[in-house]
């Protein structure tokens, strides 16, 4: 270790949250190293990350052990003393688990176990005269209150990543769609609409895209990426006080949607969702948007189309919920009884891209994949903003290993 030839050039291909992380810590620890970021958009974060809930998550419900858990509770931790270093709004707002009848309470204690075991801060249990005191609209019959969960604005954090690798010598090329990847003995080539570059390694961080992008590089198809569209109702003004933090169910273990939960969000505002009905594209922000090509793979995928008859009453649900406004609420009125038609407005909307293995399971952990010279993260859901600065130690760490030299130390964020 640290006596071969120095990395010259790596190229990262995605420039969301993950990829910037992960184009920053090469940029700052592997000796000198150049990189390169290549986004087909225009501007940074301009899908999952600017589409972001803005929650930074303590670590509650990821199995002890996972990579979820390990790097969420170390990137959390990274990431509160980056936005205190970078002058970005951060607030420990606190998550309210709400078990909302008897029947959620012994669920509500396995999350408890959990956030114990993955070293979750400050946990309290209450009961529901106790939600009460914390928050007065909120019924249920139990509660688990986590005080470090946090909110942030994660399209500026992108955006400050983007700019500590540009003042870290390294590039960012966008408006450059990847149209292949060849793996050679000794380096890769990156195809792309703008230029080809030449890289000892390429790092695929492409989100709504990794499945495909990793395809090119030589990797399996396996996990593929199936598109959920998440739609929010907003609080209007007069009524965000009805919550003062985050309001959470018991989420479904077989499932892998939180669901419907209020999120306040940096800039004062609270988002009530989301549902999760299919997108019919990737990048479909609106139900209008539609990709025969997207909707094509997603119907050819055996995991898909296992997934679609094991869940197909789940699925239902959520696209009534999608069309009824009304039906939103009364879900939502499960935690807030005092919550009215009239006190909500049409929202924002995400796509989720989630992982599908051929079989149907829903890959649940971070994944990442090792092809030679090219490290593919073939999925990276939530918490994975609250984790980037960690998955991006983690990654780079594996290339220095595998690369043969060791990354020079670094602060924590500085």
């Amino acid at each position: 270790m640290g006596q071969n030839v120095p990395m010259q050039n790596v190229v990262v291909v995605g420039a969301g949250i993950v990829g910037l992380a992960v184009a920053r810590q090469i940029a700052r620890s592997l000796p000198d190293s150049v990189v390169t970021v290549l986004d087909k958009e225009s501007v940074v974060g301009a899908h999952q990350t600017g589409h972001n809930s803005g929650v930074v998550h303590a670590g509650l419900y990821y199995q002890p052990g996972s990579l979820k858990a390990t790097l969420c509770r170390r990137g959390m931790s990274l990431l509160r003393e980056y936005t205190a270093e970078k002058a970005i709004p951060y607030s420990a707002v606190g998550k309210l688990v709400v078990a909302a009848d008897e029947d959620e309470v012994l669920a509500l204690r396995e999350i408890e176990r959990r956030s114990i075991l993955n070293g979750v801060p400050g946990l309290t249990w209450l009961d529901g005269s106790q939600i009460r005191e914390l928050e007065p609209h909120v019924t249920g019959a139990a509660g688990l209150h986590s005080p470090s969960t946090a909110i942030t604005d994660f399209g500026a954090v992108a955006r400050a990543y983007a700019d500590d690798v540009v003042s870290a010598g390294g590039e960012l090329i966008l408006g450059a769609a990847v149209t292949g990847i060849s793996r050679t003995p000794d380096g890769v080539t990156v195809r792309t609409t703008g230029p080809s570059i030449r890289a000892d390694h390429v790092v695929i961080c492409a989100g709504l895209q990794s499945d495909r992008v990793a395809e090119m590089a030589g990797d399996g198809d396996e996990p593929a990426i199936v598109p959920f569209r998440g739609e929010y109702l907003d609080l209007i003004p007069t009524r965000r006080d009805l919550v003062n933090g985050l309001i959470y169910p018991v989420p479904d273990p077989g499932y892998p949607f939180l669901g419907v939960h209020f999120t306040r969000r940096i800039d004062g505002g609270v988002d009530i969702g989301p549902n999760a009905v299919l997108a019919l594209a990737r990048e479909g922000y609106r139900r209008s948007d539609v990709s025969r090509d997207d909707l094509a793979d997603a119907l050819r995928w055996p995991g898909f189309r296992s997934l679609a008859r094991e869940h197909w009453r789940m699925g239902i649900g959520e696209m009534a919920g999608s069309l009824s406004r009304r039906l939103f609420v009364r879900r939502a009125q499960r935690y807030v009884p005092e919550l009215t038609i009239n006190d909500v407005t049409a929202g924002g909307a995400g796509v989720r891209a989630q992982a599908v293995n051929r079989d149907g399971s829903m890959a649940d952990d971070f994944r990442i994949h090792h092809l030679g010279s090219v490290t593919a993260v073939r999925n990276a859901p939530s918490p994975a903003a609250t984790s980037s600065l960690a998955i991006a130690e983690h990654i780079v760490a594996e290339i220095a290993e595998h690369e043969g030299f060791e990354p020079r130390q670094q602060d924590a964020v500085g």
